[in-house]
Order: structure tokens, then C-alpha cells, then sequence
């Protein structure tokens, strides 16, 4: 019989990249991690001793613990989390369940900026349509959660980033950029190892929107002009990104679950 704190690679995955995904907090101890240094995609590390930290990193929101294994420290933890109130679940078999799920990706620490001050910090160009928003989107649904965003103007970008330790992304001459007919977006996905079915199939409608190729997904012109009407109805870029993590989710969620679907009218079928 299944704990009733626990939780499976299978399930777990289903929650990855929606909204209503938990906190992944990994315990590896640093041996095991340096040994494999791969995160759950969105997972923060956090040492298991430290209780109380964790607890005000969580702020009440629930969580998944994950140690190597899925065996005492990730178990136990999960359950003194669970006496404090908080919605807490381990994640079966751990790392090793996930590595060796076919369909689960790791996402490679050292790719991960720096933080600064708690969280990755990215700037790119003002005024973002498709790229600079579909981005945001999964490096918080992905990558980190809690990822902050500076919009600038286009010839402002590189200073900022040297000023404030940022990161820069879909601009000319940075590492996070478009690279031959692909977009940031792609860019991102091989970076940090996030090529699976959905999120390819959700690229593929980015680069066609971002590079004007339509024929490449039907669905590109009308992120287009989705994203087109965001820009003209928000002044405020970080409004905009909001607006657009809907947005985005959505199109996740079709990629994932629902690019088969037609809709047909009630008065086709009585005919």
C-alpha cells in the first residue's frame, strides 16, 4: 500500500510546468549531488538539517521532498513538514527513481545562473512580444519559480546585466539568444536539457510566431497575434508577463494533453 505522503515519478511529472505544481525541494547530500549533479526540473536544493529554514523558503506552500533514494532523510522530513501543517509528500524511489524514468528530464546545475539575492535575475529588451515572454514562462514553470525579470531598453541590456549581476537573454551576443533558425526558446530547452515531446511541440509554434515562419505549426499566427494584442493592451512589461504566463500555460497544457483535439460545431453533427 502506498504511504499517504508519497508520491510518484509519474505523478509528479504530470504536475511539472502547470501552475498548480509543488515546491521540489532536493536533499541529496552534497557527496550523492556532486556525484550526479541533476535537479528535478524547478527543484531548489536545501540542506535537510536546516528545518526552519526551510520552512520560511516553503512560506506555506506545499512541497516534494527528494533525497537520493526516497528512504529515510526524505521520508523523515516529509513527515516532521506534515506534523507543522504543511502539505508534504516524498517523492518515491528519489533520484534514482528519476533518472531512471525514461521520460523524466534532469536539468544540469551548472547551467543555472548564479543567484542573486535568493534567485536567478535575467534582463533583456523592453516591450517583449513572443520570446521574452514565452522565456519567463519556463524558466518559472521549469527552471526557478522564483526567477525575476528586468526589461531595459535594448542598448541598456549589457550594462545592467554587468551592474547587477543579471543575466542577459534574447539579445544580440549573448549565450541565451537566438542560435541559426532557432529562437531563445530552443535555446533554452538545449540548455538545460528540457527537450521533451510537449515542450518541443510548443517550440515549434514559438519559432514560427517569433520568426515569422507560420508554415512551420498552424498555430504560430495565432500566437502572433496573441501576443501582438498583450503587447498593445499592457504598458507595463512585468503586467505583461503575467497576462502571458496564462497564456502560456495554456498552450503547455494543449501541447501536453490536448494537440489532437478538433472542435466541431453541434449543428455539423446533426446534419
Amino acid at each position: 500500500m502506498a504511504a499517504p505522503n508519497e508520491i510518484t515519478v509519474p505523478q509528479l511529472l504530470r504536475l511539472i510546468g502547470t501552475p498548480q505544481a509543488p515546491v521540489i525541494v532536493d536533499i541529496c547530500i552534497d557527496p550523492d549531488f556532486e556525484a550526479d549533479p541533476f535537479l528535478i526540473p524547478g527543484a531548489i536544493r536545501h540542506d535537510h538539517s536546516d528545518i526552519e529554514g526551510l520552512k520560511r523558503r516553503l512560506n506555506g506552500r506545499p512541497c516534494v521532498i527528494v533525497c537520493q533514494k526516497g528512504l529515510k532523510l526524505s521520508q523523515g522530513l516529509a513527515a516532521w513538514l506534515r506534523n507543522d501543517g504543511l502539505a508534504t509528500e516524498y517523492l518515491k524511489g528519489g533520484m534514482f527513481a528519476w533518472r531512471d524514468h525514461d521520460d523524466a528530464p534532469r536539468l544540469p546545475a551548472g547551467k543555472l545562473p548564479l543567484p542573486v539575492e535568493g534567485s536567478t535575475l535575467w534582463v533583456t529588451r523592453h516591450r517583449p512580444k513572443i520570446d521574452r515572454i514565452a522565456c519567463p514562462w519556463l524558466i518559472r514553470r521549469f527552471v526557478d519559480a522564483q526567477a525575476r525579470f528586468l526589461f531595459v531598453a535594448p542598448a541598456e541590456v549589457a550594462g545592467v546585466a554587468e551592474r547587477y549581476d543579471a543575466t542577459p537573454f534574447d539579445v544580440g551576443g549573448a549565450f541565451w539568444g537566438h542560435r541559426g533558425p532557432n529562437c531563445t526558446f530552443d535555446t533554452m530547452l538545449d540548455e538545460f536539457q528540457l527537450r521533451t515531446e510537449a515542450l518541443d511541440r510548443l517550440a515549434t509554434v514559438v519559432r514560427g510566431a517569433d520568426t515569422n515562419q507560420h508554415n512551420l505549426a498552424p498555430e504560430a499566427a495565432g500566437l502572433l497575434a496573441l501576443s501582438v494584442g498583450l503587447s498593445r493592451q499592457y504598458r507595463d512589461d512585468h503586467q505583461q508577463l503575467e497576462a502571458g504566463m496564462a497564456l502560456y500555460d495554456a498552450l503547455y497544457r494543449w501541447a501536453r494533453d490536448g494537440h489532437g483535439e478538433g472542435h466541431e460545431h453541434a449543428a455539423d453533427r446533426r446534419s
